[in-house]
């Protein structure tokens, strides 16, 4: 998975944006702007790089995570996006993904050649906490998107997401926890029972991340930022990545 991050900065909205990666990332390696100031990046045309002999750098079947220092979404990129809009057409050969917390927005940044979404396009809904998965999930179901993902991170406590898990339109929930030194706990109770709701439901389940503080058993468990993917993997909860893209 190739990270493409046309602009980076983004702005704190909601519970899950606390301890948010992007400005302690900023903070550890000093700097000089503050995150909250969105700004081009020099990787802005990213998927068409050339190499020598004219080639696309990145070849067809290249997938692209988008936006991840920031929010494709994000008001102050209004007049950024659509050339991105136009670079994902371009490469229509490649895969793209990108995750928001303003899912509202959507509809207000589409193309107008989206119809009801393009099929290189996977877009993942984040919600972490029961209000803003009841805010988040009815908006996200409603409007015309090809490839629909639900990211449950960080997840901050038991979410019910039982009435939105519909498997003719969500096609993966991934659940993961909050990583960082002020990092709130995930109870794996919450990622079993989410785990239960998708298999309930015939919904793909991917548990991705485990966060920096693990409680299980009633015990609660310090797991280092390069085991957070391993541990969450050992867990045996994931069905089957997350492939009708394209």
């Amino acid at each position: 998975m190739i990270t493409w991050n046309p602009w980076h900065g983004c702005h704190k909205i909601s519970a899950g944006c606390r301890h948010c990666y992007v400005y302690r990332e900023d903070m550890a390696f000093g700097s000089a702007l503050p995150t909250s100031e969105i700004r081009k990046t020099a990787s802005f045309r990213l998927p068409l790089k050339r190499d020598r002999k004219k080639n696309w750098k990145y070849p067809a079947g290249s997938q692209f995570a988008l936006c991840f220092t920031s929010d494709l979404l994000i008001e102050e990129a209004d007049l950024w996006r659509p050339e991105i809009w136009d670079i994902i057409r371009q490469r229509h050969d490649c895969t793209f993904f990108f995750f928001t917390k303003r899912i509202e927005r959507l509809e207000h940044c589409l193309p107008d050649d989206w119809g009801d979404g393009y099929d290189n396009l996977a877009i993942g809904c984040t919600v972490e906490n029961q209000d803003r998965a009841d805010f988040r999930m009815p908006i996200f179901l409603s409007l015309p998107i090809k490839h629909r993902l639900v990211i449950v991170a960080p997840m901050l406590r038991q979410i019910d997401l039982s009435k939105y898990l519909d498997p003719d339109i969500i096609e993966q929930v991934s659940v993961g926890g909050e990583s960082g030194k002020y990092a709130r706990p995930l109870n794996y109770d919450w990622v079993l029972d989410m785990h239960a709701q998708c298999k309930d439901a015939g919904i793909p389940f991917n548990f991705h991340q485990t966060g920096s503080y693990l409680i299980k058993d009633g015990r609660q468990y310090h797991i280092p930022r390069e085991h957070q993917h391993s541990q969450a993997r050992k867990a045996g909860l994931d069905d089957i990545s997350f492939n009708k893209i394209g």
